[in-house]
């Protein structure tokens, strides 16, 4: 079989594996799980060309342990029969899943209480982030560690590395060009990889240039090159751009999200602006997001990006508000700072004196509802940023009014 030169590359041993300092450096929670001879059952999730497997597959020759390689999606169950049985025969097992956020139900029944019991020891694998898409129940039962994006000294060193395997003898290659196809691969280091492999074979003299790589590939790829905005400014740059109404840049950072295909951090940054930027000042924004997602996940890219457009227009043109979760940052600082005292008589759940409100007149009725220390505590301060809010604020202040026995 013809591998692909990033398959050879796959690391051996964490001490090959390129990035991921900050789980597999000296002292890193990983190297230190490898040191110890001690194994957990685990998910792994970043982007795509980041080091999943490369981590997963070093982690288990570093330990010298039994392991078999699935992918939730293309393995059926008789293949994680096959697993579990084997598992058994060896008195445990590593096994290593890719896409492990596509598990269904039937291979979930089948592996939860494996890893319950530790016959099976996991390692997942997944472009998602856990937290939304990886059931609760496989979850709960796996440490979860996030891989962070290449950035471009990290691709440079992988090439580096790359270009003294004997698939590449010979080959002649610059800085510019590497640097060229750091730039072109972003922070996927097996793209990078195979990029390089067919500029190496494209050439007649073995020499890889710029003009090369121009004729092979001259899209431009948005990178998470520490010298330029990485990622995390990216997404800033898109929540900033709708909270301050700015609907072209809005569109501008949303059309870079979707270059690169990052649905995820999409969904993720429009279903927090919608309550975290917008809220009470439109609150039929949230759904409005839920309903755009759904579509989206629907149809995929490339059509994904007609829904995505519709609900970020409407989310920068929006009126905005923060009132809401500003007054529960208070209330919650004022929980974490200890100011709690006991609840008051009137509401426990036994209580005797407790007044129902549907009982009296406008549903109301003025009893004790916060502790003593915080009776006069006022934490939400409605504005006057949209009409709807203005009808929140009129409320508030009539209640208030009522209250004070006004």
């Amino acid at each position: 079989m013809n591998k692909p030169l990033a398959l050879k590359l796959t690391p051996n041993s964490i001490e090959e594996v390129i990035g991921q300092k900050h789980l597999l450096g000296h002292g890193k929670v990983l190297r230190n799980l490898i040191e110890n001879q001690k194994l957990f059952s685990m998910i792994l999730y970043g982007p795509p060309g980041i080091g999943k497997t490369s981590i997963a597959i070093a982690i288990v020759k570093d330990l010298g342990v039994r392991y078999r390689f699935l992918n939730a999606t293309i393995h059926n169950k008789k293949d994680f029969d096959v697993v579990v049985e084997e598992a058994k025969m060896y008195d445990g097992m590593v096994l290593i899943m890719d896409e492990i956020h596509r598990l269904n139900k039937d291979k979930q029944d089948l592996l939860l209480p494996q890893l319950e019991s530790g016959l099976i020891t996991l390692i997942g694998m997944t472009t998602s982030n856990p937290y939304f898409k990886i059931n609760p129940a496989i979850r709960s039962r796996c440490h979860i560690f996030e891989l962070k994006p290449l950035d471009s000294d990290d691709i440079i060193e992988g090439l580096k590395k790359a270009c003294n395997h004997s698939d590449l003898a010979g080959i002649k290659i610059d800085n510019k060009s590497l640097k060229q196809i750091a730039n072109l691969a972003g922070n996927d280091l097996r793209y990078a990889y195979n990029l390089l492999e067919l500029a190496y074979f494209s050439s007649n003299n073995k020499k890889v240039d710029l003009e090369l790589l121009k004729t092979i590939n001259s899209k431009p790829i948005i990178t998470s090159d520490k010298d330029e905005s990485d990622h995390y400014d990216l997404l800033s740059a898109f929540q900033k751009s709708i909270r301050g109404s700015d609907v072209d840049a809005s569109l501008h950072y949303l059309a870079r999200l979707i270059t690169i295909g990052d649905l995820d951090s999409i969904y993720r940054r429009i279903s927090v602006i919608a309550y975290e930027d917008i809220g009470l000042a439109n609150p039929d924004i949230g759904p409005r997001v839920m309903a755009a997602i759904s579509a989206s996940e629907l149809v995929g890219l490339p059509e994904a990006r007609i829904p995505l457009g519709d609900i970020v227009v409407q989310m920068a043109l929006s009126p905005k508000s923060n009132s809401s979760h500003i007054a529960l940052d208070h209330a919650i600082s004022d929980v974490e700072t200890g100011r709690c005292d006991d609840i008051p008589d009137t509401i426990k759940i036994h209580s005797t004196i407790y007044k129902y409100p549907h009982d009296y007149p406008n549903h109301f009725v003025i009893q004790q509802y916060l502790p003593n220390n915080l009776i006069t505590k006022k934490y939400f301060k409605p504005q006057d940023t949209s009409p709807n809010e203005r009808i929140l604020k009129q409320i508030k202040e009539k209640l208030d009014r009522l209250k004070e026995g006004k």
